[in-house]
């Protein structure tokens, strides 16, 4: 990493650090995302489909970061990353259903499920609308873009994708991903672009986009080259806000600690842009 790469995260981890020491958090586990319906009928639903919100007491119209965990499709959990934490923001973790159990396009339908109840729940607990990320690491990365760029599977819940403020992926797969690739007996270094691609959707009017990557010659098959694609692609789409970082030294699995700081000036840098009254730590 270059010296003003460095000199640029740790100015922007001081940022970071100007936090109240007083200000208190909530933590509500395992609230259900789809309505009762639906968990009642389907017990992988039910069991699975939830989410944790960790979010500022007595706080209006904080910014909130809807965080999709890794695992290519395959593995993982929700959580909410100790490095989002006491930031001034909420973070919410969202569980979704995994192959081989579900197959695609479920884990991306429960995605956007989660996003949905973000955007009708978040205002009870004190924050903004206009103000929802989405990030994630990974498979969470191309969960962000899937339902940010491919508009119909918010428009179920007559929800707009460009409401979202904008997306921050951590090495996400641009083009089919690999799991959804397996289902359909194709192997991973068969690229794909289908309606299961991100770049099978590159548009002008999208909310910003912050694609961030390991090092090229250290990331998970062509993660880089595929992130490097779609930003070009959105460009010449005539998209005017995607952005490429690669995080220089770092691998697929390292590349997310170092992220992190980068998700958080751009929430804050972007929240003061749309709303100028809310305080950011």
């Amino acid at each position: 990493m270059s010296i003003l790469k460095k000199l640029f995260l740790l100015v922007v981890i001081a940022n970071t650090l100007l936090v109240s020491a007083q200000q208190q958090y909530i933590t509500e586990k395992n609230i259900h995302y789809y309505s009762d319906s639906i968990n009642k009928t389907d017990e992988y639903i039910n069991s699975q489909c939830v989410l944790d919100i960790y979010y500022p007491k007595d706080v209006k119209n904080f910014s909130t970061i809807v965080w999709f965990h890794g695992g290519g499709l395959t593995g993982g959990e929700k959580q909410i990353p100790k490095a989002l934490k006491d930031k001034g923001f909420a973070v919410i973790g969202v569980e979704y259903r995994l192959s081989p159990k579900a197959k695609a396009p479920a884990y991306i339908e429960d995605a956007a499920a989660a996003v949905a109840w973000t955007f009708k729940n978040i205002a009870k607990y004190g924050g903004n609308t206009k103000l929802i990320f989405l990030s994630g690491h990974s498979a969470g990365g191309y969960l962000d873009l899937m339902i940010t760029l491919d508009k119909s599977y918010l428009s179920k819940y007559n929800i707009d994708a460009d409401n979202i403020a904008a997306i921050v992926p951590f090495s996400g797969q641009a083009i089919t991903h690999f799991t959804i690739r397996k289902e359909q007996g194709i192997k991973s270094t068969q690229p794909t672009i289908d309606k299961y691609a991100p770049l099978y959707f590159v548009r002008a009017d999208a909310p910003p986009v912050l694609l961030i990557t390991g090092d090229r010659e250290m990331e998970l098959l062509g993660r880089y080259e595929e992130n490097a694609y779609l930003c070009r692609m959105m460009k010449l789409a005539g998209h005017k806000k995607t952005r490429l970082y690669e995080l220089q030294g770092f691998n697929h699995g390292a590349m997310v600690e170092p992220a992190y700081p980068l998700l958080i000036n751009e929430v804050n840098s972007i929240s003061k842009e749309i709303y100028p009254q809310q305080k950011t730590d």
